[in-house]
This record gives structure tokens, C-alpha cells and sequence, in this order.
């Protein structure tokens, strides 16, 4: 079923393809190269509808540059995940240097991020398998999130300009040494997934901004780090911690109100009784592997199901 909050298009272009967004519609995206004639009709459409975001994804080997910005001079938000035949990132100098929001995708080819310098008002960044010029980041001083994704790093220092960051998404790949962390802007939002050869979350203690601290498929950490100074954590996800045990480092959490604990079969009823000691808690969110697992666990420990809904993660350039 077609996602209402995108619209698909391909050359030719048809009225049906350009008749006015839903308000639910914040995308347009492509799989294909379109004409040059299309990608200017697409370009003065899309001018009517300034918050619409444009994305060129896919395995077609038909787009080998992002020239075709040309035509999209006043876009804000652009993300390419185009795998074959993208050779060269330099067409990104066609967008404004207002542009708030890029996401850059992996490709067959290592393409270099220095034309991301151009965008000195940047808000919101993510990049997924691309490291070539990695430190050209520091020059984005606006940058509020960003989400590295299968980025091998030596550590997190080039990231310590960056003064306004908020929120920082580490997914598979990137450092294993947190020791930069508390230098990196003020973090409210801090997401660890699938990092290889991270055991070590003793920095996180030192983010006294930190609202929401995401774990997940961890498979090193065994504990969780003290969390007495983070007077602004309301709220903790862990998935897949598979080697994490002890939960007793949950109760030092000052202003800790919502717990999620996924996917996390090797943990008993048990292990999670200790949460019933909070004083803070108000939702838990448990997923033991079993509904029997669960319904023992809901006993020993009494709280409503955290609605997570109402506390969402920040808005990622997926």
C-alpha cells in the first residue's frame, strides 16, 4: 500500500502525479532518472509546497550525479540513498546554503562529504555508509541532530564544535570510545545501536542534559553506567542488551519516569522486581520473550504501559 505521506514519481511526469499534496504528504521521492524537462516541471511544483522534502533511493544505476538540483534551488530538505552508479556528491551545491535538513545514504562508492560544508545552516543531518571527509562536520556549526549510521570512527572529537547539537544517533559501525561525549554539545537525545565493540557507557553519567538515552543490540555492555547526576532523564529504552542483567543502575536516575525494556528474553521477573523500589517511575514498557514472563513481571512490578507515543524520539532524517 502507497505511504500517504509520500508521493512516488517517474518520467513521464502525469497530473496525477502533480495534483496538490495531502496535508499528511511531506515527500517527494524517485527511483529512476527523470527527463531534464520533468525535473523541471517537479522543481516549480515543489516550490508551492516549501516543507516538502525530495528523495532520489533506490538500486537503479540510471542517476550518476545530483545535478538535477539544479532545477530544486530552493529545497530545504533532500536525502539520497542511491547505492549503484551515484559517483559524486558535488551536485549538493545546488541547493541553498539554507538547506535545513540532508540525508546521505551508502553507496558502491566512497564518495567524499566535503560539499557538505556549503551548508552552514544545516539542522539536521544523517549519514549511512560514507566516511571519506568525515571530519568536514565540524564545520556545521547549527547542527541539531545527527545520525551516523555504519561510520567507522577512531573516536568522537571532530564532533566537539558542533555546540548546538541536541540529539546523536550512533548506529552500527561507529566508535566504541564514548570519552568525547560530554564535550559534544548539549545532548538530550542520545541513541547507541549495534556499535561494535562498545562496553564502556561511563560517559553517559556526565550528560546532565540527556532527557532519553536509547540502548539497543549492545552485545558488550554488561552495566549500565550511574545515572545520580542526570537530573533531566525521564526516559530509558533498552532492546536487545542481551549481556545487561543488572537493573539496579535504573534506580539512580533522579527524574527517571519511563522504562522500556524489549526484546530482552535472558532477563526474569526477577530481574526487573528491583524497579519497584522507584519513586519515580510511572510507565514500563516489558517485553520478556514470553506472555507468562511478562504477566509475572507486571505483578512484581505494577505500572501502566509507558505510552511512548507521547514522548517520541526526535524527527531523524530517515
Amino acid at each position: 500500500m502507497f505511504a500517504p505521506y509520500m508521493r512516488e514519481v517517474e518520467s513521464p511526469l502525469t497530473d496525477l502525479m502533480l495534483r496538490p499534496p495531502g496535508p499528511e504528504c511531506d515527500r517527494v521521492q524517485f527511483q529512476s532518472a527523470l527527463t531534464d524537462y520533468d525535473y523541471a516541471r517537479l522543481g516549480e511544483w515543489m516550490e508551492q509546497y516549501p516543507s516538502m522534502a525530495l528523495r532520489a533511493y533506490g538500486h537503479d544505476s540510471s542517476v550518476h550525479n545530483l545535478d538535477f538540483l539544479r532545477y530544486f534551488p530552493r529545497l530545504l530538505e533532500f536525502s539520497v540513498d542511491l547505492y549503484r552508479g551515484l559517483e559524486s556528491l558535488e551536485g549538493l551545491r545546488f541547493l541553498p546554503p539554507t538547506a535545513r535538513a540532508l540525508g546521505i545514504g551508502p553507496s558502491h562508492k566512497r564518495l567524499s562529504l566535503r560539499p557538505l560544508e556549503h551548508f552552514v545552516n544545516l539542522q539536521h543531518l544523517l549519514i549511512a555508509g560514507q566516511a571519506k571527509h568525515i571530519d568536514v562536520l565540524a564545520k556545521l556549526h547549527s547542527l541539531c541532530t545527527l545520525t551516523l549510521g555504519s561510520v567507522p570512527l577512531k573516536d568522537l572529537s571532530f564532533l566537539e564544535p558542533l555546540t548546538d547539537l541536541r540529539a546523536l544517533n550512533l548506529r552500527s559501525g561507529s566508535t566504541p570510545d564514548l570519552s568525547q561525549l560530554p564535550t559534544i554539545g548539549r545532548l538530550e537525545y542520545l541513541e547507541l545501536w549495534m556499535v561494535r565493540g562498545l562496553s564502556n557507557l561511563s560517559p553517559i553519567s556526565e550528560l546532565k542534559d540527556l532527557s532519553y538515552l536509547h540502548l539497543e543490540s549492545l552485545g558488550q555492555v554488561e552495566r549500565l553506567p550511574d545515572l545520580t547526576e542526570l537530573h533531566a532523564l525521564e526516559t530509558i529504552w533498552l532492546q536487545s542488551m542481551k549481556s545487561l542483567v543488572d537493573l539496579s543502575p535504573l534506580l539512580s536516575a533522579p527524574a527517571l519516569r519511563h522504562v522500556g525494556l524489549v526484546a530482552m528474553p535472558h532477563l526474569q521477573p526477577e530481574n526487573v522486581s528491583v524497579l519497584s523500589s522507584s519513586n519515580t517511575l510511572e510507565g514500563l514498557r516489558i517485553d520478556l520473550g514470553s506472555r507468562r514472563k511478562n504477566a509475572a513481571t507486571q505483578k512484581l512490578v505494577p505500572l501502566a504501559e509507558a505510552n511512548w507515543e507521547r514522548w517520541p524520539r526526535p524527527a531523524f532524517l530517515y
